[in-house]
């Protein structure tokens, strides 16, 4: 064998298999909710129990494999949900899987299931959002919380995403398939979340401020992931994506 295919797998933050960089942009979205839930996790335990977590869209499972690096991961069980088992689902990483369209809103999963939910880099393929919304609000127990992660733009490049980029793409025939059909600002996706997920806000970051072509190699360095997180958390409307953190009141609100 070649010196190359001796060589250790490179792995996003320890655990992250889909990219190389050892500080990958892309994938910090991830380590910061573990980050997060971990002191969740922590904080069952220390109460005698254990927290549940469903990650919509769970894909090849990014969550939980930054999750099972975390000190309080043997305090958690992460059901996974997404449409198709088609988009490469890793069931092992799994309690169980959940196979639905969260537009038609999840009827099968009783309301107040979950301390934490998790619906990253999904909503933006979505047509319909007041259900998917609503869902995600309704499955929270009283104090649970809810992250979730889109692509972002600053105003007014949204719209132009939104409506004169699929214009154009009929214009010159274009075949390529886009599969993001929303596309949002921070207050536009913050704003749609607050009103139909009824669930309080309670922070926003950004991620990915300056990524990927030649900047690529700083990738490696911790001191880079570290300045992209302080300027997200700064700046998280002129990032790239955002990953809001939402919770749900322990009463309902008087009316």
């Amino acid at each position: 064998m070649t010196e190359k295919e001796h060589a250790p797998r490179r792995l996003a933050f320890g655990v992250d298999p889909r990219r190389p960089q050892r500080y990958s942009l892309r994938q910090a979205r991830y380590d910061a909710l573990a980050h997060d839930i971990d002191a969740l996790a922590g904080a069952a335990a220390r109460q005698g129990r254990r927290l549940s977590i469903l990650d919509i869209g769970a894909g090849a499972g990014a969550s939980p494999l930054h999750l099972r690096a975390r000190p309080h991961f043997g305090a958690v069980d992460i059901d996974g949900a997404d449409v198709d088992r088609r988009y490469k689902v890793d069931e092992k990483l799994y309690r169980s899987l959940f196979i639905g369209d969260l537009t038609a809103g999840y009827p099968e999963l009783p309301s107040a299931s979950y301390d934490v939910v998790i619906c990253e880099q999904v909503l933006e393929h979505l047509c319909e959002l007041r259900v998917p919304m609503e869902t995600i609000g309704r499955l929270l127990k009283p104090g649970g919380r809810a992250f979730v992660g889109v692509p972002i733009f600053l105003p007014p490049l949204h719209l132009a995403r939104r409506h004169l980029v699929p214009r154009l793409d009929r214009l010159l025939r274009s075949t390529r398939r886009r599969d993001h059909v929303q596309a949002f600002t921070l207050a536009s996706v913050k704003s749609a979340l607050l009103f139909y997920s009824k669930l309080r806000f309670v922070d926003a970051r950004g991620f990915r401020v300056i990524s990927g072509g030649l900047l690529r190699p700083l990738e490696e360095r911790r001191t880079w992931w570290a300045f992209n997180r302080w300027l997200g958390a700064r700046l998280p409307a002129a990032c790239i994506e955002v990953q809001i953190v939402l919770e749900k009141p322990t009463r309902e609100p008087a009316s």
